[in-house]
C-alpha cells in the first residue's frame, strides 16, 4: 500500500480525471478504464497485472479485502488508500476497491505476475459508446493469434446492450470459451457496464472489439472454426445439431431488438435454433448465448 497521505479531496485533478473514464471519449484518448468492486479488481490484478496502473482502497476494504490489497503491492502496482468520499466522487458502484487498467488488457490472454506501474490520466468527453471508429483495434495478426487453437469462441455481432455483453463474456468465460470477439458496432468493452458485468471474466479470456464482420469470419474460418448462428428462426433444432456443436465452432450472436443481421446468418455454415417449450415469445440474447455455449463445450467434453 502507498506510503503517500491518504487521499481525501474529491476534486483534485488525479480523483477526476479517474470519475472522467466513465465516457468513452476519456477511455479512447488515454486506453485505459475503471474497474469497479473487489470481484473485478481482484481478477484483474491476478490475471492482468501487467496492465493495471492503478490500484484505490478505502481504509475499510483495505481491510475487508487484504488479500486484494497483499496481491496489488506484491506485484508492484501503484495502491493508494482514498476516503470514502474520494471513492464515491470516483465511482459509485466501486464497493470500496477501484483500478485503473490499460486498454490492452482486454486483448490480452490471461497472465499472472508482476507487473503495473504507472498513474492515469484522463479527461472528460462524450461519444457513442460503441466501437468501430478510432484506432487501437487488434491487427490480423493479433485475431489470427487469439483464434489460434481455438475451440470455441463467442463473436458478438451488433451487442449494444452493456450488461448483456458483459453477461455474454462471463458466460463463454464459465463455459470454457478460449475468446469473445465483439464485431464493429457493438458495445466498447470498457464501458463500466460491461466490465461489472463480466465479474472479472474480462481478464481471463481475450476480448477482441471493434473488428469488421467480414474480418472475423475469414479468421474464424482460417483458425478452422465452424460458424454457428444463433437464431429463433434457425432451421436446425440446437438438441439435434450434436455434430456441429462437437466440432470446433464460433457462435454467432445477434442483436438484442433485432436478431441477427442477414449478412451474420449468411455467413453461418449453421442456423440454429432453441427450442421453446414455454408461452416465451423468446429468449434474452445473454441467455441464448449461455445456453448455446454450454451446448458446445458440453460436446466437445463428450466428443
Amino acid at each position: 500500500m502507498s506510503t503517500s497521505a491518504i487521499l481525501n479531496n474529491p476534486t483534485a485533478t488525479r480523483i477526476t480525471r479517474v470519475a472522467g473514464l466513465a465516457r468513452r471519449a476519456a477511455r479512447s484518448k488515454y486506453r485505459r478504464f475503471v474497474v469497479e468492486g473487489p470481484q473485478g479488481v481482484r481478477e484483474a490484478v491476478n490475471y492482468a497485472a501487467g496492465h493495471v496502473l492503478d490500484a484505490y482502497f478505502t481504509e475499510e476494504a483495505a481491510r475487508a479485502h487484504a488479500e486484494i490489497a497483499d496481491a496489488a503491492a506484491s506485484a508492484g502496482l501503484y495502491t493508494h488508500l482514498v476516503t470514502p468520499e474520494v471513492m464515491r466522487a470516483m465511482s459509485a458502484d466501486a464497493q470500496g476497491v477501484l483500478a485503473v487498467v490499460a486498454a490492452e488488457a482486454v486483448a490480452a490472454p490471461p497472465e499472472t505476475g508482476t507487473g503495473g506501474g504507472g498513474t492515469e490520466s484522463a479527461s472528460a468527453g462524450t461519444e457513442a459508446d460503441t466501437v468501430g471508429s478510432e484506432a487501437g483495434f487488434p491487427s490480423d495478426s493479433t485475431l489470427a493469434a487469439a483464434l489460434s487453437g481455438a475451440r470455441l469462441v463467442a463473436v458478438l455481432t451488433e451487442a449494444q446492450d452493456p450488461g448483456n455483453a458483459g453477461t455474454i463474456i462471463r458466460a463463454a468465460d464459465a463455459a470454457g470459451a478460449d475468446a469473445v470477439v465483439l464485431v464493429k458496432g457493438s458495445v466498447d468493452p470498457t464501458n463500466p457496464k460491461v466490465v461489472r458485468a463480466t465479474a472479472g471474466s474480462l481478464f481471463h479470456l481475450p476480448v477482441l472489439a471493434g473488428v469488421e464482420l467480414s474480418d472475423a469470419v475469414r479468421a474464424l474460418r482460417a483458425a478452422g472454426l465452424r460458424l454457428l448462428a444463433a437464431d429463433g428462426h434457425g432451421t436446425v433444432s440446437l438438441f439435434d445439431a450434436e455434430a456441429e456443436l462437437a466440432a470446433p465452432s464460433a457462435w454467432l450472436l445477434g442483436n438484442e431488438a433485432h436478431g441477427l443481421a442477414p449478412a451474420a446468418r449468411e455467413a453461418a455454415d449453421t442456423v440454429v435454433s432453441i427450442p421453446i417449450y414455454g408461452r416465451a415469445e423468446s429468449l434474452n440474447v445473454a441467455s441464448a448465448a449461455a445456453i448455446c455455449l454450454y451446448a458446445s463445450a458440453r460436446a466437445q467434453q463428450l466428443g
